[in-house]
Parts: structure tokens; sequence; C-alpha cells
């Protein structure tokens, strides 16, 4: 019953939102897609927003915030992140149902506790009002989410580093990119520094820094038009190979869904 357990509803610029609990309890980070499929994403786990223990943003951009108000609102459900993501939040146009009553304000890298969960905001490089990712332990063990960063900055390195599970993004392949149809000005932003991460700078980040402890990385945020989840998959799996990293019987790599949810996953 108690076995930590994760599901994606959905991944992209379209709309995310990811569960991590157990079978009666968990936390759900970001929710950029209408209230009604997380509401039957929860249900079709045996869950509901009552066992919904905190709603934590790691940005305030439409495809992550969409349903934050009406969560935490109409639901009561605890919404965390910074005094500055909670103000942008408020100013989106996306969120009719502005937070009041359930903002819960953090600070980064201090632990904010709900019952077995460790929860810490770290600092991330994105376009936003301000962007955390968040390193969460339960039990022992330790699950990080980094999603819309640019860059792998040393604080977000040093969660990923000595996580056994990870979310972390691969939106983009340079050559889809750049070939695609998105205006210059665009893509210079999605390259950025404070852009999105591609799936070769993932990939040289994982090699770089294999660590024998990873069991599970689930690669989010791919793009609709940038990006392939078997080009995704296979750029990282060839750096691994490439650099002679014996990683196959003890990584799972996987690249979660755009639109739909992913299977549950329960780790030992």
């Amino acid at each position: 019953m108690d076995r930590l357990r994760f599901r994606s509803l959905a991944s992209g610029s379209s709309g995310n939102c990811y569960f991590l609990g157990n079978a009666s309890y968990g936390i759900l980070i970001d929710a950029g897609v209408g209230v009604r499929a997380i509401r039957l994403f929860l249900r079709n786990m045996g869950l509901d927003f009552s066992n919904i223990w905190g709603l934590f943003i790691t940005h305030d951009h439409a495809d992550h915030i969409k349903a934050a108000g009406v969560i935490g609102e109409k639901y009561h459900v605890p919404v965390y992140t910074t005094r500055q993501i909670h103000d942008g939040i408020n100013r989106s146009y996306c969120v009719t149902q502005k937070l009041s009553t359930s903002q819960r304000f953090i600070n980064i890298n201090e632990v904010t506790e709900i019952c077995d969960f460790r929860i810490t905001a770290f600092p991330v490089s994105h376009d936003a009002s301000e962007n955390v990712g968040y390193h969460i332990e339960y039990r022992g063990k330790n699950f990080t989410f980094a999603t819309d960063l640019g860059h792998v900055g040393p604080e977000a390195a040093h969660h990923l580093i000595k996580s056994d599970y990870m979310v972390l993004e691969a939106n983009y392949d340079d050559d889809m990119l750049e070939n695609g149809p998105y205006p210059l000005h665009l893509q210079v932003r999605i390259k950025s520094d404070t852009g999105h991460l591609s799936n070769l700078q993932t990939a040289r980040f994982l090699t770089e820094n294999y660590s024998k402890r990873w069991k599970y990385i689930f690669l989010c945020h791919l793009s609709k038009e940038n990006n392939l989840p078997e080009l995704a998959y296979n750029t990282i799996v060839d750096h691994l190979r490439n650099e002679e990293i014996d990683f196959e019987e003890n990584l799972q790599l996987i690249a979660l869904d755009r639109m739909n949810p992913s299977a549950m996953y329960l780790f030992e």
C-alpha cells in the first residue's frame, strides 16, 4: 500500500501534470490541463482531490497552471510554490479562479514536509516569473522533477545526480527545430539558457554524470513539432552506449507521452 508510485497525465506544451504518491495519498506536480481530466485521472487510480495533499507548481506558464486555481480554491488542495510564482499565477490570463485561501508560500532550498514526503524546491533556468524544480524524498527514495530549463545548473545537477528516479526535460531535437516550422526568434528563445533542454543536452548531462543509483529516467515535455519519442530515447541511449556505460540492466529510460496518461510505475 505504501509503495511509492508515479504516473504522468500529460507532458508537453499543451499541458503538464504528474502524480507522485502511494495508494492512499499523494501530491501533484503542475496542473496545466483541464480540471475534469485531472479528476478523471485521479479516479482511475482510486483517488480524488481529497487524497491530494499538495499541488506543487514549477512556474507560471499556462501549460503548467491552467487548473491550479480551481484545484486550490474549489477543491481545497493547498497550492505550494514561491511567492513570485504565486504572483505570476494570479496575473495569468489562463487562471480564471485566482488563488487566495489555498496559497502556500515556500522558499527555494527549504524543506516542506507533508506526511512521508520531504519536498525541496531548487532553482532552474527558464523565462517565467521564477522557475523551480522539486526534489522529493519518500521513505529513503529520492525523486527529482526538472522540467522547462535551458541548461542544467549546479543546483539542479546536485539533486538529479543523487536521485533514484527523475523526470527530466528532453524538449527538442536540434535538426527538427532548425528545419521545422518555428520562426528564427522562437528557435533562439528555445535554444537559449532560459529556454528548453534539447535531447543532446540531456544526453550529455546523463552521460557525464551517470550514477548507478538511477533506476528510472522519465523524459518529459517533448515538443510536438520539434521532437519524437524515439529520437529522444535513441539520442540518450546512443550517448550512454558510446561511452561504454553499462546501464541497461539497472536503468529504465521512458519518454512520456505528451497527451495521454502513462502507465503506473511502482517502486520497490
